[in-house]
């Protein structure tokens, strides 16, 4: 039986193994996202000079849907972290899906911030 710890270890592992190949520069910072149960996090991080650019996550004050762990509320965060990202001058982001498998809520929030004017 997997356990949930059983199932964050091959997470990290693999997201180990992509975050070897992919890295965010001032001029194209890296989309990553975080998901737990109850929430959903996207940021956006140059890591060359190691600073966060932009951020968006369901435990945000301008945040009003109910539902904090669902495809709408990581839609909504989607958009969010694509209009923080083009008022701070980002079109050109790298996506870094954080280990998670591109579905549901993952999925959600990139299609979102495709669809809100982010190009990865």
């Amino acid at each position: 039986m997997i356990t949930k710890a059983d199932k964050n270890v091959v997470r990290k592992k693999r997201h180990a193994r992509v975050r070897r190949t992919i890295s965010g520069t001032a001029e194209r910072p890296r989309l990553n996202v975080y998901r737990s149960n109850k929430h959903i996090y996207a940021q956006l991080i140059d890591d060359i000079n190691q600073v966060t650019v932009a951020s968006a996550s369901t435990v945000d004050n301008g945040f009003d849907l109910e539902g904090t762990g669902n495809v709408e509320a990581a839609q909504k965060v989607g958009e969010m972290i694509a209009k923080r990202a083009q008022d701070k001058g980002f079109k050109n982001v790298v996506f870094d899906r954080g280990g998670y498998l591109y579905h549901g809520r993952v999925k959600a929030l990139a299609e979102a911030a495709r669809e809100a004017g982010l190009e990865f």
